[in-house]
């Protein structure tokens, strides 16, 4: 059976801490993906450039991110988001497979938060898969909405036969995201939920994965101090079985 090994995590941008006590993680970041063994990472709050950071850390890389991060042999694909004072940040894709086209839309709701969507075409054993890394806002009634743009998205840019994911951070519990995804034919996992957030003591699971025309076989969260240290998420890992 062939199955698709997908990951998704929000890496904080690379950072830990606050002030004077805040401490680089990105190396150890790069490492933990290569631990993931998957074939789709998808990252949320993932740095392009920030000026100040670079000047305070002195092993800043000098890559952005997402290339930063990718294991060797990977594809990496980015697009910005949020543009701020000192640099930008957004969704990044790292792909064993090869990338046959990627695009970006805006999903920002209001002037206070910027918001997108990295939606990237894979072609696995042959079958074109398509794959969009989402991070919602953080009220409701914005992420109601930006679900109904992905709906509408997924129906104008996504083939109706073509097996998708949907990954990322949702700001919201499974619930609430599997109800409004269900009308695009969208599923995740059976059974009780995988808190990921605060990573240091999960208590509700904002991180998913959803798929169409790809059969779920199992998810799992990577716990321990380990992971708690390097982001304020976990990781959530997910297999799927591809299409005969």
């Amino acid at each position: 059976m062939n199955t698709l090994r997908v990951a998704t995590y929000n890496i904080h941008k690379g950072v830990q801490g606050l002030g004077p006590r805040r401490r680089l993680e990105i190396h150890n970041l790069g490492l933990a993906i290569e631990q993931f063994d998957a074939d789709v990472v998808c990252l949320q709050e993932v740095r392009k450039v920030h000026r100040r950071e670079a000047h305070y850390f002195t092993h800043w890389p000098a890559l952005p991110q997402a290339d930063f991060l990718a294991p060797e042999g990977y594809h990496a694909v980015y697009r910005t988001n949020a543009y701020t004072r000192h640099g930008e940040h957004g969704n990044a894709l790292l792909s064993r497979w090869p990338v046959l086209d990627h695009q970006h839309e805006d999903m920002s709701d209001h002037r206070f938060e910027q918001r997108g969507l990295l939606h990237s075409e894979l072609l696995v054993h042959d079958i074109p898969v398509h794959v969009i890394v989402v991070h919602l806002g953080l009220i409701r009634p914005s992420r109601l909405r930006q679900l109904a743009q992905l709906r509408r998205y997924i129906a104008r840019e996504v083939p109706s036969d073509a097996p998708v994911l949907v990954a990322g951070d949702f700001n919201d519990g499974r619930a609430l995201v599997a109800r409004e995804l269900a009308g695009s034919g969208l599923q995740s996992f059976d059974g009780a939920s995988s808190p990921t957030f605060p990573a240091r003591l999960p208590l509700v699971q904002l991180d998913h994965v959803f798929a169409r025309g790809l059969r779920p076989v199992g998810a799992q969260v990577m716990r321990g101090r380990i992971w708690w240290r390097m982001s304020d998420h976990l990781p959530l890992l997910a297999e799927f079985a591809l299409p005969d």
